[in-house]
């Protein structure tokens, strides 16, 4: 059963405005209120270009109440790093660095950069706002594209499945990886806040449905994220120090279509198409289980030395 109605009650800080530029009902403009308010005003954000650009508003005009550097969209884990250490030369280090980026430049674009950060342990919040494409100029495939979708570039649906970068940033042994949605701004608001407090690079990755490129009506962000959830397409869970897996909320017994037949991108599945994404996400589920499982031994994750 679909959880409809649920009082939230998360303590925010004032710092991001009303009165931007997302479109109505715009499920990154969501994401950006609880990421930016539960980091709070000793922030600097870091945001290459993409619809975050657009939402945070030109200079001196942001819906923004912090500093945010508009960087290159190949750049941003580069520029949070810099950022950061020249903080922390300063005698700043209580100031966090935030990185805000879309799919195209973590993915794609920003991986090498991202990937390197990791590596090193950069200290900084890499937050990407996930709406599986690259929706600012046209809603064309990105890796984070789902398996036959319908994008721009893949108007019978995309023949390879989505990248998964979850798995690709725990594999550096990072201090935190999770998944979140803006369906559960609670789990959103809770993640961030951990990352906050910690040291070294911590990955969250949201998805954030964008109404015209998935084809959603401007009331139902929330719903298909929700379902996301629900259905398994996007379970929520946490990754620290590439070992320790928690999971937070998975499928709820919803089939996939639910979810899938909300999004015009999906109207060209056959019946045979949809039963194979089922049959993707039941074993990814499966897959995401066993790993939390093997890891049932280690109880306190520690730093891979």
């Amino acid at each position: 059963m679909i959880e409809t109605k649920k009082h939230y009650d998360i303590p925010e800080e004032d710092v991001f405005l009303s009165g931007h530029f997302a479109c109505p009902g715009c499920g990154e403009a969501l994401a950006v209120r609880y990421v930016l308010n539960t980091m709070g005003p000793d922030t600097i954000a870091v945001v290459p270009p993409s619809c975050i650009s657009i939402i945070s508003g030109a200079q001196p005009y942001s819906s923004m109440k912090i500093p945010v550097y508009q960087t290159t969209l190949e750049a941003s884990a580069a520029s949070a790093a810099g950022i950061k250490r020249a903080l922390i030369r300063q005698g700043k280090d209580h100031v966090n660095v935030l990185a805000l980026a879309g799919d195209g430049g973590t993915y794609d674009i920003g991986f090498q950069a991202l990937s390197g950060a990791a590596e090193r342990n950069e200290d900084f919040v890499y937050v990407c706002l996930d709406n599986e494409g690259y929706m600012n100029t046209g809603a064309q495939k990105s890796g984070a594209s789902p398996h036959l979708v319908n994008t721009a570039f893949t108007p019978g649906g995309k023949p390879t499945v989505k990248k998964n970068v979850v798995e690709i940033m725990a594999a550096h042994g990072i201090p935190y990886v999770a998944t979140a949605t803006t369906g559960f701004p609670d789990d959103l608001a809770r993640k961030v806040a951990k990352a906050r407090d910690m040291k070294g690079l911590r990955f969250i990755v949201v998805l954030t449905p964008c109404l015209a490129g998935w084809g959603v009506k401007d009331d139902e962000g929330v719903k298909v994220s929700r379902l996301a959830v629900d259905t398994g397409m996007w379970p929520l869970y946490e990754v620290e120090y590439g070992t320790k897996y928690t999971i937070n909320r998975g499928p709820q017994g919803v089939p996939v279509m639910e979810y899938l037949k909300l999004q015009s991108r999906y109207r060209h599945l056959t019946p045979e198409m949809a039963d194979e994404l089922q049959r993707e996400t039941d074993r990814a589920w499966e897959l995401l289980q066993a790993r939390a499982t093997c890891v049932v031994s280690v109880s306190n994750a520690e730093p891979i030395p």
